[in-house]
């Protein structure tokens, strides 16, 4: 009875050829299994053009893996392969040192999450909503309309600020009446608009105070939560409706007020009658 170890293709026996079938085997699956996971993980924070990429990209570099593992079956010699293997591999990474790097930003990116796509957002010196994340770049939207690439390199080195990674958001305003109006009427009146409003959060619960006697008046301090999403028209509105509000109720901006102290002084001599001296 032959056994098949001993069946020799030139250097290559048949245990050989299924160690190899089996490793690359394993490899596929576990592929397979890590795109599931890629897929569940990612499907909220990418689009699916590139989450396929993505996941195309992991589960060919686990089977390349595996096929790397199985290459001892082949006695094929690692030192040799190692020293080719580097060499190319300094060679390639010299060439695309910027595209690696690109590559490796998005790829923390998309799993520390510091922005998702829809985030009103400033990255360096720009601001305006994530529109797109890939994995060499990222795009931002600005307020007047423009599309701007950002690297990823960028992205990752830069401060981040995020203004809708919170639920909530808190704008104020400094509105000032006169030191003659009644300021307890004032906060009631913006205390009950602010209520009225569906936008205005309770909790938590918005502030109005008087902050400040002013030189030209009373300054009163209002500080109002809202969702993150809406704080801007929600900013908007109430800015004019207490203004309009406050305006119908008597209330008026004070202008600049000046006291001015007139010295007494004597009164000076009348002067005589034919223009000589006494």
């Amino acid at each position: 009875m032959v056994l098949l170890s001993t069946v020799v293709y030139g250097n290559v026996t048949v245990s050989d050829l299924l160690v190899f079938s089996i490793i690359v085997a394993v490899s596929v699956i576990i592929a397979r299994i890590v795109g599931v996971y890629i897929k569940k993980g990612l499907a909220d924070k990418v689009k699916a053009d590139e989450l396929v990429k993505i996941v195309r990209l992991a589960q060919a570099a686990i089977i390349l893996a595996g096929i790397f593992v199985s290459l001892p079956s082949f006695h094929v010699d690692f030192g040799e392969l190692l020293l080719i293997g580097g060499t190319a591999g300094i060679i390639i990474g010299f060439a695309s040192q910027r595209l690696v790097t690109n590559v490796g930003s998005g790829v923390f990116l998309l799993f520390e999450r510091p922005v998702k796509i829809g985030d009103t957002v400033s990255i360096g010196t720009t601001t305006g909503t994530i529109e797109d994340i890939r994995i060499l770049s990222t795009t931002l939207k600005t307020f007047e309309g423009i599309y701007i690439r950002i690297p990823n390199e960028t992205v990752f080195n830069s401060e981040i600020t995020n203004y809708v990674a919170n639920q909530a958001r808190r704008f104020e305003y400094r509105i000032t009446i006169r030191h003659s109006d009644d300021a307890r009427k004032a906060i009631r009146i913006i205390e009950g608009l602010l209520a009225a409003h569906p936008f205005v959060l309770h909790n938590p619960p918005p502030s109005v105070f008087v902050d400040e006697l002013g030189e030209n008046g009373v300054n009163i301090m209002v500080r109002i939560w809202a969702p993150s999403r809406e704080w801007w028209s929600v900013r908007i509105a109430m800015l004019s409706k207490i203004k309009d509000t406050l305006a119908q109720e008597g209330f008026t901006v004070p202008f600049p007020q000046r006291t001015v102290w007139l010295q007494d002084r004597p009164a000076p001599a009348p002067a005589p009658k034919d223009g000589k001296g006494v």
